[in-house]
């Protein structure tokens, strides 16, 4: 691959998580001696204490990093969310809680908005498990005396959550459909490199597969995707959390599909992508720790996860959708289209987040909760059935 080389400190850093990982495969013993399950590799390259993607201490997000996230694009992204967040507030508590923050600007945005449009938020708590994030975060909302830090979600919570790009970030196994069954991929060493190996998946694991992926019967064999226990056990987090408190919703956005659109046949390799200073591949061995590894969204068993747990789906429609439904139109006229200095690159920034080339389809949105109603401009855009 064509890509930019690392510095040797970045270098250092990579094959030191490499050590880690390896050492790692080659204590595991009994049935699947030498190998660990490729969810555990993407946890580690993505995790592992100072060393991992998220823990170590690289800039990940915006110009200077690997991808751009809605927060980064445009102030107006957290502006709409402040108004949608006064409307459930209403009905709810004066408290937001957003789950992986990344830089801080998405809570900059909506704190902001919030004190000049005279919405209270009493608390809004972040929970961050990257500590380098989190001192970003704590410089950039050090005028909001109202945020605070958690190490995990709470057992009850009433009020708004949001959560950006956070379920596509979440180790998936891989599975890969066989002559013989479905198999789990494993990550093993040979020759010095890491490389797959193929096991039998546990009883859990394909208990999962029977119930996440439809219609495998006439998908072919060699077909290889991705099942997300993980994705789900936050979800069922969330949805008891939210079944607790009785009284808030969740707002979730990422890229990905309902079950019936992510597990086509055509769709044979699965989603998993790696991003490398804003370059896209699909490597997840190339540099573990200097680069990203994400699956796409299965919406359908997020939905399912949370509703087992309590939670109430509220909705699901594609972020254009729920963005236009929630004001950002509203928002952009706030400034003088005249005033073309300030205006275009707001209006550029709203389009990347609206066009169906860029964010507006793939990305989507679903929303979770109980004893809320979704202010009737968004209640219409829902396409739920579609799950």
């Amino acid at each position: 691959m064509s890509l930019p080389a690392p510095t040797p400190d970045a270098l250092e850093a990579s094959q030191a998580l490499q050590r880690l990982i390896a050492a790692e495969i080659a204590q595991q013993d009994g049935a699947n001696a030498g190998a660990i399950p490729f969810s555990r590799f993407m946890e580690l390259a993505l995790y592992a204490p100072g060393l991992g993607y998220y823990s170590g201490g690289a800039a990940k997000l915006g110009k200077d990093g690997d991808f751009t996230t809605a927060p980064e694009m445009s102030a107006l992204f957290g502006a709409t969310l402040a108004h949608l967040a006064g409307a459930i507030i209403a009905q709810s508590a004066p408290n937001i809680l957003e789950f992986g923050a990344g830089t801080g600007k998405l809570a900059f945005d909506i704190l902001t908005e919030a004190q000049a449009s005279g919405i209270a938020v009493a608390s809004y708590a972040i929970v961050e498990l990257s500590g380098e994030l989190r001192a970003r975060q704590q410089a950039l909302l050090a005028p909001f005396p109202q945020v605070q830090w958690l190490d995990a979600l709470p057992e009850s919570f009433e009020g708004v959550v949001f959560g950006n790009e956070v379920l596509d970030a979440m180790p998936v196994q891989l599975v890969k459909k066989t002559a013989h069954g479905w198999r789990e991929l494993y990550v093993t060493v040979a020759d010095g490199e890491f490389a797959y190996v193929e096991r039998e998946p546990g009883a859990a694991l394909a208990a999962q597969i029977a119930a996440q992926i439809p219609d495998q019967e006439y998908l072919a064999d060699g077909y290889t995707t991705e099942v997300h226990g993980a994705g789900c056990g936050f979800m069922a987090t969330l949805g008891q959390m939210l079944s607790r408190g009785n009284n808030g919703a969740a707002f979730l956005f990422d890229y990905g599909f309902p079950a019936h659109e992510y597990y086509l046949g055509q769709r044979d390799a699965g989603t998993l992508m790696c991003h490398y200073r804003h370059h896209a591949h699909g490597e997840p061995f190339y540099l573990p720790g200097l680069q990203d590894i994400t699956a796409h969204v299965d919406f359908t068993a997020m939905a399912i996860a949370a509703q087992d747990a309590g939670a109430d789906v509220l909705g699901y429609m594609n972020q254009a959708s729920f963005l236009l439904s929630a004001g950002i139109g509203d928002l952009l006229t706030r400034t003088d289209p005249a005033d073309a200095k300030a205006y275009l690159p707001q209006a550029n920034a709203v389009q990347k987040l609206l066009s169906p080339a860029e964010m507006g389809e793939l990305f989507k949105v679903l929303i979770v909760g109980k004893n809320i109603e979704l202010p009737p401009q968004i209640a219409a855009a829902d396409r739920t059935h579609k799950l």
